[in-house]
């Protein structure tokens, strides 16, 4: 019983309608609209420049690049009188020609130049995949470890499995959201975007492991003591302990990515929104998902047996 009078053994089902919601959501953009890669994943160049007076049109920089041999460009405004072109690798004659043009709108400065190779990129993208599948097997291995004198009424491995159904969800979410942007503001995922998503894998499961240790710990309680009670009231109680610590800590790191994202350099902006959608994505999870996920399998259990 949550500290509001909220049971979970009763609304466990109507908790699970939001996330599963919101995940199908995300899931249908990813598959209808897919993640614009960055050139730091598919290889390319990156050309930031700011103007010295006012900043021509999106227009006008499409039509002065049509005059070169360069073509799909992807510009990007940055700043107040900045843009970003992404392309495909230039040579520095292409590069040259490119500013060329881009002066014939007025006088620029260039800010930053970056060339990553195809190679380099796939390299990138294939590395980041496996680190995200790494860690993925070894969050159940250490759940399955940590609760594996927790038998009773779930088994301990599937504490693991549920956890990493919990996962999915919280980087589903910001990758469902990038796949939103980047059809509607070409925002694109980077090595940076693997980063944090990385990142939310190790801050998304603290909040989950909180709430699951605390189960194990009042399960104890119950067997020591002899005390007979519904496994959706323990998880109930245990979601009670735990709810405003888990809620304070999100808490708190939110208001310092929110400060960085609002104050911090364009570079990191996308860095900090990924982290920001993915802990409030974790924290509802956590606490949501997770837990009527917890007590959904313990009643399949006893109805089995």
């Amino acid at each position: 019983m949550l500290s509001n009078g909220v049971n979970i053994t009763k609304h466990g089902r109507r908790f699970l309608l939001v996330p599963g919601i919101i995940s199908l959501l995300a899931l249908g953009a990813i598959i209808f609209w897919g993640l614009k890669a960055g050139i730091d994943l598919t290889g390319g160049s990156l050309l930031q420049v700011t103007y010295t007076q006012v900043r021509p049109s999106v227009e006008q920089v499409r039509t002065a690049i049509q005059s070169t041999a360069i073509s799909d460009v992807r510009i990007q405004p940055t700043g107040e009188t900045g843009y970003i072109l992404r392309q495909r690798d230039l040579t520095t004659d292409e590069k040259n020609a490119l500013e060329q043009a881009l002066t014939t709108l007025g006088l620029i400065h260039e800010d930053q130049f970056n060339s990553v190779g195809p190679v380099i990129g796939q390299e990138l993208l294939r590395k980041g995949l496996i680190a995200l599948a790494l860690v993925s097997v070894s969050i159940i291995l250490f759940i399955a470890f940590a609760f594996r004198k927790v038998s009773k009424p779930v088994a301990s491995w599937k504490y693991g499995i549920i956890a990493i159904i919990t996962l999915i969800h919280d980087i589903l979410i910001p990758i469902g959201l990038f796949a939103f942007l980047g059809h509607w503001r070409s925002a694109e995922v980077d090595s940076l975007f693997i980063v944090a998503l990385l990142t939310l894998l190790g801050v998304s499961i603290n909040n989950t492991i909180v709430v699951f240790d605390r189960i194990r710990e009042n399960l104890r309680i119950n067997q020591d003591r002899n005390r007979k009670e519904d496994f959706g009231e323990t998880v109930g109680h245990s979601i009670s302990q735990t709810l405003a610590r888990s809620i304070n800590t999100s808490l708190t790191v939110v208001i310092v990515l929110l400060a960085l994202f609002f104050l911090g350099p364009v570079a990191t902006k996308d860095f900090a929104l990924t982290l920001i959608v993915g802990m409030i994505a974790g924290t509802y999870s956590s606490i949501f998902l997770a837990s009527p996920l917890l007590v959904e399998v313990g009643k399949m259990q006893s109805k089995e047996k």
